[in-house]
């Protein structure tokens, strides 16, 4: 997926945890970030405070939605997705991508991964990996336009 390219639609989930959303709730309103996990993936727990600091801290200014990608059979269990969340306080709305729906239209290869939509729904920035928090918060605080 390209800088400035449009936000995808966000159908086609095998089902949503903590409330569903559509691309029109989020375009129009605010920024949004949209992370990519997997519950068999170590460096996306790891990373699931600072994600979660992110929508707590920028509750009022940033979308934040979460989605699982599954890198195995194993990964496709619904419930052990359930379990692994509630774990890891993961309580923005997650779209459920067991068919790799959303994935595909992300042209999506990696978990983590963090996609930041500014309030048209223009990508503005893209990353994926284990680290560069620093990274994601500045261009976080960029799309909000938070002096640094």
């Amino acid at each position: 997926m390209k800088l400035r390219a449009p936000m995808p639609e966000l159908d086609g989930a095998t089902e949503w945890l903590n409330g569903e959303v559509t691309r029109e709730n989020l375009v129009g309103d605010k920024p949004t970030l949209i992370h990519f996990w997997s519950i068999s993936c170590g460096l996306c727990k790891d990373a699931m405070p600072n994600v979660n600091e992110f929508r707590d801290q920028y509750k009022d200014k940033l979308n934040v939605i979460a989605v699982h990608m599954p890198r195995s059979e194993k990964d496709l269990d619904l419930e052990e997705i359930k379990k692994v969340a509630a774990e890891h306080d993961i309580s923005q709305p997650i779209y459920v991508d067991s068919e790799h729906k959303l994935t595909d239209a992300f042209e999506n290869q990696y978990v983590p991964s963090y996609y930041v939509f500014d309030e048209e729904g223009q990508l503005r920035h893209f990353q994926a990996g284990g680290g560069g928090m620093k990274m994601l918060t500045k261009r976080v605080n960029r799309v909000l336009g938070i002096k640094e």
